[in-house]
């Protein structure tokens, strides 16, 4: 069975997926491509253009996470 994300954010082609491990946050970083067929792809690998939203899409876990330990507590 396959687990579904808590919640995920997305910048433009990247996107930031948290995970809820019983209280503990994980977040997997991606960014979607096309491959010479068209068809989507993602990968973990940025050029420097894309590294903007990479940060931004972190930053914007973090509040996400931050606000579910706070209204857990």
């Amino acid at each position: 069975m396959t687990k579904t994300p808590s919640h995920k954010v997305r910048l433009g082609l990247i996107t930031a997926t948290i995970w809820d491990n019983n209280g503990f946050y994980s977040v997997d970083m991606s960014r979607s491509y096309k491959d010479a067929n068209g068809d989507w792809q993602s990968t973990a690998s940025y050029a420097h253009n894309d590294l903007l939203n990479v940060a931004k899409c972190a930053e914007r876990a973090e509040i996400w996470i931050a606000r579910q330990a706070h209204a857990n507590n």
